[in-house]
């Protein structure tokens, strides 16, 4: 239960850098819950937000999600020093993460020394070495790989963790993907919410039309069989006005091995994205984003006629064990040969957190000096 996290967590969050916790939710006029959580000398943003079906959801959501940002900031990891030819010529695994290289800086080469941290791959079950410094989220420090918090996840067990930070990498990559094409393809996608006949996802509906506002949710599946969708929420005479800004649209994905909740996630994040711009408190965004306008193609998207979702399976995996195994499954069946966590938080703290590394997959736009990688290169050259 969230509230059963919150208060095994509280403890911990003075000495972590956590000062205040805050509800948002009321400065909009949707009201779908959404939480902040404040840590004034973060390594990275001072504000984390969360999100949910109810208060309790959303405040734990904006902790966690501070909590895991703390963590990465100053990780509790064993490290080696070495190069990646001797680690190889003692028998172990490595892994360099070239493809998270940040612009102009070099790959790192084989007989560099550099510090590597033990993560494990889980789809072998093996231990495996990747560079320390690409699990790092600490913006005071200059970094050669591009610092995201992309993969990275909290939980109350390690298996948590990695479940968070495995489905937030695909849903990365399948937006990645959803974004190659034209138009059409895309729009062709658009579906009705409501066809889902889910009772909390009705709601959300209903909130967010009482509140005049537009939506359209976007079913962005890849063909790694895990359910992403993106939901695009913006004012109800998008299509009357022309002086629309950037920041009137928002968006949010979610996965999830149930449809359903990777639905509602995908809408509750796009809430929360307004509550972003509506606060002003987010240190990563800059003045002219609130003066820029709204791009064509983005406003497009609400000309798309939502379709019915297709006919889901009737049994989905219940268990947080069975959500694992179902996602690594989805990964395996599409040749994906590595899925490497790395535990980062100290096993003494009632609540984990895990940085999850895909290769293979899409990363979002970033300082990365490999913009695209091959699932990407292959959709746009078929489409």
């Amino acid at each position: 239960m969230p509230s059963e996290t919150l208060t095994r967590v509280a403890p911990f969050l003075a000495d972590l850098g956590i000062t205040r916790v805050a509800r948002h939710t009321g400065l909009d006029r949707i009201g779908i819950p959404v939480w902040c959580a404040y840590t004034p000398n973060a390594r990275s943003i001072v504000v984390a937000q969360g999100k949910g079906l109810s208060d309790d959801d959303a405040k734990v959501s904006a902790v966690m999600e501070a909590l895991e940002r703390a963590v990465a900031g100053k990780p509790s990891v064993d490290t080696v020093q070495a190069s990646a030819r001797h680690l190889q010529d003692s028998g172990c695994r490595v892994e360099k993460l070239n493809c998270l290289i940040g612009r102009h800086k070099n790959d790192i080469g084989d007989d560099e020394e550099i510090e590597w941290a033990l993560g494990r791959e889980l789809l072998s079950g093996t231990e495996i070495y990747i560079p320390f410094e690409a699990a790092i989220l600490d913006r005071t420090r200059e970094c050669r790989f591009w610092m995201s918090s992309d993969g990275l996840a909290s939980g109350n067990t390690l298996k948590e963790a990695m479940l968070h930070g495995i489905l937030e990498r695909i849903e990365r990559d399948a937006y990645v993907l959803w974004q190659i094409g034209n138009d059409r393809d895309r729009h062709a996608r658009c579906i009705d919410p409501r066809g889902f006949q889910d009772p909390a996802l009705d709601q959300l509906i209903e909130k967010i039309e009482t509140a005049g506002l537009g939506l359209r949710l976007f079913d962005m599946t890849s063909d790694i069989a895990v359910p992403c969708f993106t939901a695009i929420l913006g004012p109800g005479d998008i299509h009357d006005d022309a002086n629309v800004r950037f920041v009137e649209v928002t968006a949010g994905s979610g996965a999830h091995p149930s449809p359903v909740r990777a639905a509602i996630r995908a809408v509750t994040e796009a809430a929360q994205s307004r509550l972003t711009y509506i606060s002003g408190s987010r240190d990563d965004i800059l003045p002219e984003t609130f003066l820029a306008p709204l791009p064509l193609q983005t406003r497009t998207l609400f000309q798309a006629v939502p379709a019915m979702p297709a006919t889901m399976a009737p049994a989905y995996p219940q268990s947080l064990a069975q959500h694992l195994d179902y996602t690594l499954s989805a990964l395996r069946e599409k040749q994906i040969d590595q899925v490497i966590v790395l535990a980062l938080s100290d096993p003494a703290l009632p609540f984990s957190v895990a940085k999850t590394f895909i290769p293979a997959l899409e990363n979002p736009q970033g300082g990365q000096a490999r913009r695209f990688g091959n699932r990407a290169v292959s959709k746009a050259i078929m489409s």
